[in-house]
């Protein structure tokens, strides 16, 4: 061992600019797919959180306008959503529906303290915490007792909560007025990036004269397995919806649907994409130093031929000297090849700390283990097909011509 790592040594001394000008490329190939690799990372992290931030087995739906005539109805017809629709939706589907929440907007409505105003809520039942995916810091969210009673209750995101009463940690159980009414504060929740004020659906409709109007549905769908069945799920919604309203159950334009589990999953197979593509350039980008290390490797081989020559008329076999030339091939690719390692550990950890959590679309664009433990495998398997042909060539060498050339 010890032999052969001076062997490995003295092949580096004798070609120090060629292989400090190779180990440059290889270390430069490798810090590139170290980086892409890390954005692409941050790319997926960043959509795992947003996808995350809501239920994916759910399918938001809007009114939309007519494009196109049904049953003496023309063309050119908005479609305005009810609360009563969620009865349809989850009655006609009962096997595969869950639960339906229908989301009402008070937009231009108010809502103010002594310190400041904000405005706008959303009227919604219970189950709008689990679609919104909402972590309750203080207090809880709307209950079935608020929706039975029409109670004027509300919960703040804690940022507007602050807004509101300085503190988000004092707000609970104080009043805040809107729409001439005191509401109280009974949860203060946290989101990524949803600031919408909630109240019961049910108080909304009351203080506003019964008005079933609902500008969203979210739709609960169970037992979904890929795109065929959120096809098929969002296509018996739309069916159901169609004989509420009248409207051709083929008219795109009729609803407008947000299906999460198909972008879910479309979003999980571009992501796969990505990381091949940035597999592939940065392979491609490392094959400049395979090259390279491969060149050193020849003329390694062909200053050696002496040497080579003498160990086969000593009876060295033809596997020993692959294995030594292919060894300190990868020995070569593997130590410049950490450098890059190295360096791009560094500057993946230095975009992190200024960016990697303040950049929409791109989040902790950081390598696992699993990564260097791939790195390092490629650096093998590069370094192996550089030194094979060199190897090659070496137990090509005929013991009496190379004592000869001598």
């Amino acid at each position: 061992m010890l032999d052969l790592l001076r062997e490995i040594s003295q092949t580096l001394r004798n070609n120090k600019l060629r292989t400090v000008l190779t180990g440059i490329a290889v270390a430069w190939g490798i810090f590139m797919l170290i980086i892409l690799l890390g954005a692409a990372r941050g790319v997926n992290n960043s959509f795992e959180e947003n996808m995350g931030s809501r239920a994916t087995n759910v399918i938001s739906i809007w009114g939309g306008r007519t494009s196109k005539p049904y049953k003496g109805y023309k063309n050119g017809r908005w479609i305005e959503l009810k609360g009563e629709d969620a009865k349809a939706i989850k009655n006609d589907n009962e096997s595969t529906v869950s639960d339906v929440v229908p989301f009402a907007s008070a937009d231009t409505a108010k809502i103010s303290t002594s310190l400041d105003v904000i405005q706008g809520f959303d009227a919604v039942f219970p189950d709008a915490a689990r679609t919104e995916r909402m972590t309750i810091k203080y207090g809880r969210f709307i209950n079935d007792l608020d929706i039975s009673g029409a109670r004027r209750v509300m919960v703040l995101r804690d940022t507007q909560a602050a807004l509101l009463f300085g503190n988000d940690s004092t707000a609970l159980g104080k009043t805040v007025s809107s729409m001439g009414l005191a509401w109280t504060v009974v949860g203060i929740y946290t989101h990524r990036w949803n600031r919408t004020t909630y109240a019961p659906y049910t108080a909304y409709k009351a203080v506003t004269g019964n008005n079933d109007d609902a500008y969203q549905l979210n739709v609960t769908v169970q037992g979904l397995t890929d795109e065929a069945s959120g096809e098929a799920a969002e296509d018996d919604i739309r069916a159901s919806l169609a004989r509420q309203h009248e409207f051709a159950p083929d008219d795109a334009n009729a609803i407008w649907t947000w299906n999460r589990f198909n972008d879910y999953l479309r979003g999980q197979t571009a992501g796969n994409i990505l990381q091949i593509a940035v597999w592939v350039l940065g392979l491609l980008t490392l094959l400049t130093g395979i090259v390279g290390v491969s060149n050193i490797m020849f003329v390694s081989v062909r200053e050696r031929t002496h040497e080579i020559g003498i160990r086969r008329a000593i009876g060295a076999k033809p596997r020993s000297i692959v294995t030594q030339v292919i060894t300190e091939s990868v020995a070569m690719t593997a130590i410049y090849g950490y450098i890059g390692v190295f360096m791009g550990f560094v500057v993946l950890q230095l975009i992190n700390y200024f960016v990697g959590d303040n950049t929409e679309g791109f989040k902790n664009p950081t390598v696992d283990l699993s990564i260097a433990v791939e790195v390092t495998i490629a650096l093998i398997i590069a370094g192996a097909i550089a030194g094979l042909f060199p190897a090659i060539k070496a137990t090509k060498v005929k013991p009496v011509e190379a004592l000869r050339d001598e």
